[in-house]
């Protein structure tokens, strides 16, 4: 069966350079979660001049814009994330971050780019029957109280119904212009867990007159190891990983508190619960056997990123048209990360699917102080989004 007349690779190389342009414009003022003002008034004025109904504001500054054509009812969202993170870039090319201490080390200023290529040429185009919602969030690199959250706790998909939501997120490691989908669970929960073991300080050399956090949070360190390999079933998916140990001023000092940061991720939602019961209960008890106090802050994060069937078949259906059955994985294995597009997908049917950024020599992996976004997906991203929204928005 012969396919409509649908965008294509070629129909978007026009745009290349200033997708470019605007990507590299993105990477030199990167924003932190809830300030992206100047990525949130770039991405409102382009899609204005592209002809979009355009809405700002929502969850701080988040943007939307709505493009309907023909008469059909159906609507379709696809979101990028606009955010960056706080790292000293340690890059040199001539678009690095002109801000120190912050850099785009996601691809959020790709993602951006990629969307609004898609933007302009869909207007341009013209080819789809109903209404498209270009979804611009703020805050994905939060880790918790996200920017997904919020727009969707603020009527996102009331003020801007969609039949079906799409995101895409780079991945370095894969080949570029490749395209990664998962059925069902894709992406774990992502929860943070803050420690405080509490003591009592005092001289190195007097031990018995202090009661020592430092050894108690040895021990916490070593017990919690043991929670997914004696708790989790070994089919099951879990982990609990200590980031940051911090306590003490210098050697002959014993402090009188110490602070662990945990990460935990889980796709299974009783295996969620049992992870956040037996890291609260062994903290407590290790530190009630060492006669001191521990204070748990127990944070929950993003949930499992969940893709439906239908809209996962549908993307992959596209990507295979774009570029061709051998740079589409159908099924990749799950990923042990989190993203807040979860919260979106609870919300609506949609799918996360993954884009190969080339290979991570010399650094160039997510959040990194040597990371970027490579270019050379700029075009297929826009070309996949274009041709995803023609697909799911026919012309009769």
């Amino acid at each position: 069966m012969l396919l409509p007349d649908l965008s294509s690779l070629s129909d978007l190389q026009p745009l290349a350079d200033d997708m470019r342009k605007l990507r590299y414009t993105l990477h030199c003022c990167p924003e932190l979660a809830f300030e992206e003002v100047q990525t949130a008034e770039i991405v409102a004025s382009r899609l204005q001049e592209y002809g979009y109904t355009v809405a700002t504001g929502i969850a701080g500054t988040g943007v939307v814009g709505t493009l309907r054509l023909g008469s059909s009812e159906r609507r379709i969202g696809i979101r990028a994330d606009m955010d960056a993170l706080p790292i000293d870039e340690r890059n040199t090319f001539g678009h690095k971050s002109l801000h120190p201490g912050r850099m785009h080390a996601c691809g959020h200023d790709g993602h951006t780019a990629m969307l609004l290529g898609a933007a302009r040429h869909l207007a341009q185009r013209g080819r789809f029957d109903g209404t498209v919602h270009l979804i611009f969030q703020p805050a994905e690199e939060r880790g918790f109280d996200s920017g997904a959250k919020r727009m969707v706790e603020q009527g996102l998909f009331t003020r801007f119904p969609c039949d079906a939501v799409f995101a895409m997120h780079n991945h370095p490691g894969a080949p570029a212009g490749t395209f990664m989908f998962r059925k069902g669970h894709f992406m774990a929960a992502g929860d943070r867990v803050f420690v405080k073991i509490i003591g009592k300080g005092g001289h190195a050399a007097r031990p018995h007159l202090a009661n020592d956090p430092i050894v108690a949070a040895g021990s916490i360190v070593m017990a919690l190891q043991t929670i997914v390999s004696r708790n989790v079933d070994p089919m099951q998916s879990a982990v609990v990983t200590i980031g940051k140990i911090a306590g003490g001023s210098a050697p002959n000092v014993i402090p009188g508190e110490v602070e662990l940061s945990l990460s935990v991720r889980s796709f299974d939602a009783d295996v969620r619960r049992m992870l956040k019961e037996r890291i609260t209960a062994l903290v407590h008890a290790q530190a009630d056997s060492y006669g001191l106090r521990a204070v748990v802050d127990y944070v929950e994060g993003y949930p499992v990123v969940t893709n439906t069937d239908a809209e996962t078949e549908l993307a992959i259906e596209v990507a295979k048209e774009l570029v061709g059955k051998a740079r589409v994985t159908e099924q990749m294995a799950p990923l042990m990360g989190s993203e807040d597009f979860a919260y979106m997908l609870q919300a609506c049917p949609g799918t996360f699917l993954r884009i190969g950024n080339g290979p991570t020599d010399g650094g160039n992996t997510l959040h990194s102080a040597t990371y970027d976004f490579n270019d050379e997906n700029l075009v297929v991203g826009s070309a996949f989004w274009a041709r995803l929204v023609e697909r799911y928005l026919p012309v009769a």
